[in-house]
């Protein structure tokens, strides 16, 4: 992805090819933060229902007393880490994804397709 200025100006062919590459790496950026995202939603998920200096004194406790014995409950905070479960598995099988479209990219660039 790196042609060297003369070879630009000289070969619409290699600028269409810049432009992908520009677009390409937008993408993975996008998808990465993505990943990013769901990893750590995910860790907040899992580890925040169980940490009692946030999660027994939030401000949802105090504005609606009502909800209290509900967010007291331990098989909510299970149910909440189990979001941050299925958010940790989503981000990974994304990063997973970015991977295998690289390694698929960079096969068919080494196979001469394009």
């Amino acid at each position: 992805c790196r042609p060297t200025r003369a070879t630009i100006a000289t070969s619409p062919r290699v600028s269409t090819g810049l432009r992908r590459c520009k677009r390409e790496g937008r993408r993975l950026i996008r998808q990465l933060l993505y990943v990013v995202f769901f990893v750590q939603v995910g860790l907040l998920l899992i580890v925040l229902p169980w940490w009692p200096a946030f999660w027994d004194h939030n401000y949802f406790a105090f504005a609606w007393p009502w909800l209290q014995p509900l967010l007291a409950n331990n098989f909510v905070r299970g149910a909440v880490s189990g979001l941050g479960l299925v958010n940790l598995f989503a981000g990974f099988a994304d990063l997973a994804l970015v991977f295998a479209s690289r390694d698929r990219d960079r096969a068919t660039l080494h196979n001469g397709h394009s």
